[in-house]
């Protein structure tokens, strides 16, 4: 978790509002399919060959104002993606870590984020005879920190 804590958070109003000081609705960020070569696994053959990888991030946030017009009212995808190829690249075990540390980071870095929904998906997974893929997914909200 080094690695992250140099991460700087986004600096953002916790409560945004509108003119009328109502709350905002809810906005989702997506990231689809996602494409990434790691070393994650617990065999060995997989720390040394990799596999394929793919992800798919939603983010749901109280935008700054409405309408969205500047970066600094929403989540930056741009950003997100940044950590996630971080995180992707550091080999881990078990790909249940991968997604609870990415949602926990993704909730740390972006104050606007209130959820978090992640799959990771390992394309070729080293197991004799299985057609298809393996994967986990989470959900975080904020009120679970």
């Amino acid at each position: 978790m080094e690695l992250f804590s140099q991460i700087q958070p986004q600096t953002q109003n916790p409560k945004p509002q509108t003119q009328n000081s109502k709350p905002i609705p809810m906005l989702s960020i997506h990231l689809h399919n996602i494409l990434l070569y790691g070393y994650h696994g617990i065999y060995e053959e997989e720390k040394l060959l990799g596999n394929e990888f793919e992800l798919n991030i939603t983010i749901k946030h109280s935008p700054q104002r409405l309408p969205v017009k500047h970066l600094a009212d929403t989540v930056d995808y741009i950003t997100v993606y940044e950590l996630v190829k971080k995180r992707m690249a550091i080999p881990t075990p078990l790909l249940e870590t991968l997604a609870t540390e990415i949602a926990q980071q993704i909730l740390a870095q972006f104050s606007l984020a209130e959820e978090v929904f992640l799959s990771i998906r390992k394309l070729h997974p080293p197991v004799s005879q299985l057609r298809g893929s393996v994967g986990v997914s989470f959900n975080l909200t904020r009120k679970d920190l």
